[in-house]
């Protein structure tokens, strides 16, 4: 049975009806009664637990790396029990597709801005149910109706002074059956979602005074630390190694050949690397791709001049064009782009003959158990995993090709059972080790007459990382990767001639989903082109978009919200400064963000501040998400400025911070952000802050007479 975020059973009979479904069930599988806290506690659902100690833990089946999932279902949770915030915690929930499914994918996994929009309901329900069943409890202690009591912050009270906490009753409540229409509060009734303030971040302080534990933190008895040496080519393969000075290495126990290159096993991470710098391998790169970012870029600028495979269109752009007085070009070429998070890719695991157990930042449970359990040839349910915090992601943990899970794995089962082993990525070898966001080149062209636009073509050339995946047959159609597209096969303009064109490039560098995904670069092209279109036209930034923007009003209302918030009268800012303007809605959500540049030292662009709107449904949590838009706009600020991750022949240049340049905190502009108050589900926070922050800086740079950048990153970037 498969289930949506809007189509919710729940009963004691609904036990592991189908990946999406919501278990509520007094005897919960191993998976969710393991978690319970003793005998006492109350776990009427696989998603909370009430404790004795009056606690209320959830557990959360999206990975926890900073985005926020920790604290903002817990406020779903603490909003619909009516507790007192001290009383919350968060923990990771357990890899297991039958509870806890993304109602969004249908396995479990975290990704697509989803957490949020897909747990909304769910868990406000599942909440809903334990607060009628304590309150249940309680009535019968009290031989009272149930309508007569109140919860406050955590208490319940009768109009005769009796009054209990949650842990008072967790004994009498865990032995009730399971309401099946639990009622959810109103928007009127809310204290704690969508309000300022009233919540703190869950994970805030333990991580401020470095008490989090990651996965990198962990030790065992007998551990063995891996490092892997990797081919310096994508697809090339080991020929031959020899190991002689690696074993003569203190601290060096083994080295074993794996699949992906050849695994180094010490005492410890200093022994490890020493190992691999004295390992001599011979590397067959017969299919290795030898071609390098200028050779792509070349290729990729012919093929965007001939027919694609159509991803949208209406009306005929190519007529309208070809009788137009003017028509206006641009090409614009993005790199590849490493994740870099702060926490590269690292992953324990121990096995034997009767099982194993993996414990790492997992962000898709449920394939990256099945790929540990199959290089392990064991049974799926003899494999347990334990989803870490992580130190950051935005994409990189989040793998089509289950590369870290299947690594690990093939580390451990060549060691040998009984021996734990902890794998560890060196930043050199996250940064080299492929997975990139695709090099992609767009070619715009356009044209306006009497203020309007009137025709616009955009061909779009790139790799899919969905093409021969388990994944193609959801996200390919026709050939066309929607990934690929997204944002730029539709418009939010009105114009009446359009077509948008797609080449999937073969090329042996592994890509993956980053941060926004086909939005970091769609969204630049889009609100580029546009704002090059509207200026010939002889029209403002702002009112000439919201005069096409009939279809959209929701977009339109942020535009309209981020202007009032910026003050705008145009683009130009006085001072030398000047001001930009990019929208788009991306992953449900519609931001509007302004950016007042100016040019500094050497010719780099300076931002100075930025201005932002969001509508994302309900505001859960507006600090939270006041966060993201942030921090999106400091990720999509450092990758448009310095973002690069160039190949020579094949191989990756940048190889570390130095090379591989990040906003500097000097850099970080001042952001304003205004949330737009809203009815509608909550949409996604983590990504959608990224796409308009690189056009709109273009955009002013161009007011500046510099014009927009064509070639990302803006600066430093190859010729």
């Amino acid at each position: 049975m498969s289930m949506t975020a809007h189509d919710l059973t729940l009963s004691r009979r609904s036990l592991l009806a189908g990946a999406g479904g919501l278990v509520i069930a007094l005897h919960l599988p191993k998976a969710a009664r393991a978690q319970s806290a003793g005998a006492a506690a109350f776990a009427p659902n696989a998603f909370i637990r009430v404790a004795p100690d009056h606690s209320v833990t959830v557990l959360v089946k999206h990975i926890e790396f900073g985005q926020g999932p920790f604290t903002g279902l817990a406020t779903l949770v603490a909003e619909e029990m009516d507790a007192d915030w001290g009383q919350m915690r968060a923990e990771h929930a357990p890899a297991d597709v039958k509870l806890y499914a993304n109602l969004a994918f249908g396995v479990q996994g975290t990704g697509g801005s989803t957490a949020m929009a897909n747990s909304f309901d769910q868990i406000r329900k599942a909440a809903a149910t334990a607060r009628a069943m304590l309150m249940q409890a309680a009535a019968q202690a009290w031989k009272v109706s149930p309508g007569e009591i109140t919860i406050e912050k955590g208490v319940l009270t009768h109009a005769s002074g009796k009054q209990g906490r949650f842990g008072d009753f967790t004994e009498a409540a865990a032995r009730l059956p399971v309401p099946d229409n639990a009622p959810l509060k109103q928007p009127s009734q809310f204290r704690l979602i969508g309000k300022e303030g009233v919540v703190k971040r869950l994970d805030g302080a333990d991580k401020a005074r470095g008490k989090t534990k990651f996965t990198i933190d962990i030790s065992a008895p007998n551990m063995l630390t891996a490092v892997v040496a990797r081919p310096p080519r994508f697809g090339g393969k080991v020929a031959n190694f020899d190991a002689t000075e690696t074993l003569k290495v203190k601290g060096v126990v083994d080295v074993k050949q794996i699949g992906s290159g050849v695994a180094v096993y010490a005492q410890g991470m200093w022994p490890a690397i020493k190992g691999r710098e004295a390992l001599k391998v011979v590397w067959d790169e017969s299919e290795a791709e030898k071609r390098g970012s200028t050779e792509l870029v070349v290729e990729y600028r012919a093929l965007a001049r001939t027919p694609g495979k159509v991803a949208g269109s209406h009306g005929d752009a190519e007529a309208a064009l070809a009788k137009a007085e003017r028509v206006i070009e641009a090409e614009y070429v993005f790199p590849y782009l490493a994740h870099a998070p702060m926490e590269p890719l690292d992953g324990y695991l121990e096995w034997n003959a009767q099982g194993a157990l993996a414990r790492f930042g997992s962000q898709f449970q449920t394939t990256e158990h099945q790929t540990i359990a199959t290089i392990l040839e064991l049974p799926p349910e003899k494999v347990q995993l334990e989803t870490m915090l992580a130190g950051g992601s935005f994409g990189r943990r989040a793998q089509v090709s289950q590369h870290l899970a299947a690594e690990l794995a093939m580390c451990a089962k060549a060691i040998g059972p009984n021996r734990p082993v902890k794998l560890v990525w060196t930043r050199e070898d996250d940064l080299t080790g492929g997975y990139y966001r695709p090099l992609f080149v767009h070619r715009m062209r356009g044209a306006v007459k009497d203020g309007r636009i009137t025709a616009w073509t955009n061909s779009i050339v790139g790799q899919s990382f969905f093409l021969g995946t388990p994944f193609e047959a959801m996200t390919v159609k026709d050939g066309v990767d929607a990934t690929m597209v997204e944002g730029a096969n539709e418009l939010p303009y009105e114009v009446s001639d359009f077509r948008c064109e797609v080449h999937t490039a073969k090329v042996g560098v592994p890509t993956l989903w980053w941060r926004s995904v086909g939005h970091t670069h769609t969204a630049y092209a889009v609100e580029c082109f546009v704002d090059e279109l509207l200026q010939a036209a002889g029209q403002d930034p702002v009112a000439g978009r919201l005069a096409l923007m009939g279809k959209e009003p929701r977009l339109a209302g942020v535009l309209k919200a981020v202007a009032e918030l910026a003050k705008w009268t145009g683009p130009d800012a006085g001072n030398g400064r000047a001001r930009g303007v990019a929208v788009a809605e991306s992953f449900g959500s519609f931001v509007a963000q302004i950016a007042e540049v100016s040019v500094g030292e050497g010719g780099e662009p300076k931002v100075h501040k930025v201005w932002c709107a969001i509508d994302c449904g309900i505001a859960v949590n507006p600090d939270v998400i006041r966060a993201q838009m942030e921090g999106g706009i400091g990720f999509g600020l450092g990758h448009a400025l310095y973002g690069e991750l160039t190949l020579d022949k094949g191989k990756p240049v940048q190889t570390n911070f130095d090379s591989y340049r990040s906003l500097r905190i000097h850099e970080m502009p001042e952001v304003e952000v205004k949330i737009i108050a809203s009815t509608e589900k909550p949409t996604g926070v983590g990504e959608p802050g990224v796409p308009p922050i690189g056009p709109a800086v273009a955009n002013a740079l161009a007011r500046l007479g510099q014009g927009r950048p064509r070639r990302l990153p803006m600066v430093g970037g190859v010729a």
